[in-house]
């Protein structure tokens, strides 16, 4: 077991938190935020602290640490806070989900944060300061860089590679063999069928309304209206 310092004080922190309590070794001792953040000198009844003098309150040598943020500016935040406490000598837990499907030899990067009914095929590589939520497949003998997001429901195919800072909205569909280049956001429910190029935006179109009110049908398995 190790002692586990948590940035932030939102949503992702409960969750880490959460998560790490109930399905890990890990024990959080404490939260961290930016000196600006701070609102409070607890959270979840445990103390928080500046994230600039974490290192003396937490020293790294004693505790580890986890940084659960967001995809804001395609997760490039994540991984500034990321280098910043490597910097100070701290090592990042990760979390991988006892409900998602992994195969021995599989050993994701440092503070990685996998949660429940993922589907991780053999001889898959994942980096960095990756996330994934619930509910994915990544297919065998793809690689998922660094710092890269990826929502629910999506379905990344065999031998793929994953480049740094990509986002995957829900649904997205990649076929195998295929290179998302650094930086690209594929949108919920996007297909990718090529290589992307850095920075690109894939977004599927959405589905536009029926001519006629939902109460005008008379059954919804013939699809007729009255």
């Amino acid at each position: 077991m190790s002692s586990v310092v948590v940035f932030g004080t939102g949503q992702l922190a409960d969750l880490a938190h959460f998560y790490l309590t109930h399905d890990s070794i890990h024990q959080v001792a404490a939260f961290t935020v930016d000196a600006a953040y701070v609102d409070s000198p607890a959270h979840n009844g445990l103390p928080v602290v500046p994230f600039e003098e974490v290192a003396k309150h937490y020293p790294p040598g004693e505790f580890q640490m986890f940084i659960p943020i967001s995809f804001k500016k395609m997760s490039h935040v994540r991984a500034d806070r990321f280098r910043q406490a490597k910097e100070m000598g701290y090592r990042l837990v990760s979390y991988v989900s006892s409900k998602a499907t992994v195969w021995p030899g599989f050993a994701p990067g440092e503070n990685c944060f996998i949660f429940e009914d993922n589907t991780i095929q053999p001889f898959v590589k994942i980096g960095d300061d990756c996330v994934l939520w619930s509910g994915n497949h990544i297919g065998h003998h793809t690689t998922i860089k660094n710092h890269v997001f990826i929502t629910s429901q999506v379905v990344i195919s065999g031998a793929c590679v994953i480049e740094d800072h990509c986002f995957f909205g829900v649904n997205a569909t990649v076929r195998d063999e295929t290179v998302i280049r650094h930086d690209t956001l594929v949108g919920a429910g996007a297909l990718i069928l090529k290589d992307t190029q850095p920075y690109e935006v894939y977004k599927a179109k959405g589905t536009e309304p029926a001519s006629f009110r939902s109460d005008e049908i008379r059954s919804i398995s013939h699809k007729t209206r009255g």
